[in-house]
């Protein structure tokens, strides 16, 4: 794993605006998505390298058509980090 972006937005529609967004920004790959609250936290993981992932983040930060409610980048996650994301890709609630 090369490096996680983090992008936090309210809302199901909101996060796939943002994920799309990510995606056709920079060379990152969808990792997971985690939904809280029935829907109305999603937070969108993305992976690749730093400067991508930033480029990634920062489109769905300032051209979402819903603000995001957080962000993070980590640039060399460390492997527990890595192993929680993992978890997470595995639960079968977490496919789109």
């Amino acid at each position: 794993m090369k490096s996680l972006g983090f992008v936090e937005v309210s809302g199901v529609v909101a996060a796939i605006d943002a994920l799309d967004l990510m995606l056709k920004t920079a060379g990152v790959r969808f990792v997971t998505w985690e939904r809280k609250f029935g829907g109305r936290l999603v937070t969108v993981i993305v992976e690749g390298d730093v400067s991508a992932v930033q480029a990634a983040v920062d489109a769905a930060m300032t051209e979402s058509y819903s603000k995001p409610v957080a962000h993070a980048v980590i640039a060399s996650p460390h492997e527990e980090v890595q192993r929680l994301v993992k978890i997470s890709a595995a639960r079968p609630q977490n496919t789109v």
